[in-house]
Parts: C-alpha cells; sequence; structure tokens
C-alpha cells in the first residue's frame, strides 16, 4: 500500500513541477550520487533587479496623482495583468522594471501626459512541497526560505522522509535536481520540493 502511495506522490509532484522535462538520472533512481549543495540554476532571488515575476505573483502599482489606476494586480495563469483603460498588459517572464516601462508606455499612448508609475512586488508566488512531510501542498513564499523552513512549514518530516537530498525544481528550470540538504539550501517563488523516501 505504501509502494503505491509513494507512486502516486511522485506522479504528483512531477505534475505540479511540470514535469515534461525528465529528471536526472539521480533523482529518477533516488541513488545518492555526488551532488552540489544547490541545484545548478538556483532559486530565483525576489531582492535581484532581475527576477522574472510568474504567474500568481501580486505586484502593488502606483501611477502619481491617478488613485484610479493605483492598486494591487495580480499576475494571471496567462501572464497578464488586467490593468485599469488600457487592458491586459504582459508581466510573466518579465522584471519590475520592464512591467513598469510597459505600463508608463501605454499609458503616455493618448491616455496621461507624462504618466510617473512605480512597480513592486507585494507578494510573490508560492512555492510547493511534497512527498514525505505531513501536511504536503502550497505555501507563501517569504523572503529568505530555506529548505528546512519549508519542511517546517509543512508540518516537518515524517518517519520515512530521506533528509540528506531532497529534490527540487526551481521556477523556469528545464529540469529538477537532487540538492544535499544543508542549513544554507534556498528555496525561491514557485519552486517545488520533492522529499523522498529514504532507503532502508
Amino acid at each position: 500500500m505504501r509502494k503505491g502511495l509513494s507512486r502516486l506522490t511522485l506522479a504528483v509532484a512531477l505534475s505540479v513541477a511540470g514535469a515534461s522535462a525528465p529528471l536526472t538520472a539521480t533523482a529518477q533512481t533516488g541513488a545518492v550520487a555526488p551532488v552540489s549543495a544547490s541545484a545548478s540554476s538556483g532559486p530565483a532571488d525576489p531582492k535581484d533587479m532581475n527576477y522574472h515575476l510568474g504567474a500568481a505573483d501580486k505586484l502593488r502599482v502606483i501611477v502619481f496623482e491617478e488613485a484610479g489606476l493605483s492598486g494591487e494586480f495580480v499576475i494571471s495563469d496567462t501572464g497578464e495583468i488586467a490593468f485599469p483603460l488600457i487592458g491586459n498588459v504582459h508581466a510573466a517572464g518579465l522584471t519590475v522594471a520592464q512591467v513598469q516601462e510597459a505600463l508608463r508606455s501605454r499609458l503616455a499612448d493618448g491616455l496621461l501626459r507624462d504618466p510617473h508609475v512605480s512597480v513592486e512586488v507585494e507578494m510573490h508566488r508560492p512555492f510547493y512541497i511534497l512527498g514525505e512531510v505531513q501536511k504536503p501542498g502550497e505555501y507563501p513564499f517569504t523572503n529568505g526560505l530555506t529548505v528546512l523552513n519549508a519542511v517546517a512549514t509543512a508540518g516537518g518530516f515524517t518517519y520515512r522522509a530521506n533528509t540528506r537530498i531532497v529534490t527540487i525544481r526551481h521556477a523556469g528550470a528545464l529540469k529538477a535536481a537532487p540538492v544535499r540538504l544543508t542549513d544554507a539550501s534556498e528555496v525561491g517563488p514557485g519552486d517545488t520540493i520533492l522529499i523522498r523516501e529514504r532507503f532502508f
């Protein structure tokens, strides 16, 4: 019965992680081979000016002296925000600065004279943790999040959990990768963490 549940958990994890791309051979077999301290692509750093936005990120937009155009906007599954007067504006995959310029440009196109627009991330998209934790699922992202923090948020490891190696698929990465679990193992917005069952 447990074996069937493990297979089902893995299938769900791969589905959530966008598993059209294959895992590495090590991740597929669960074998403990030499791995780096973090996945090669690295987690998205929300404090980085080059951070690329994604679906479910919430933006705060302020248009100077235009209260009716200012507010909070969530990036939809199609990668857009629905903005007053100008309609849908693409945001997923862009930086905050790029979205800010797109809004300014659209508003300046016959709607406002020399608009001043400010954009910041109000709330980042959630992360996902699956497998051998007490409460697998989706959780809000917080700055400085580590894998151990994520596990604690999900109620801790089950007694079957492999507490040495975890599998992480970083948002936007083509593959999931095995990661040696340390205090510094980082998680980014939109990442999916899979805690596998250990070998007895």
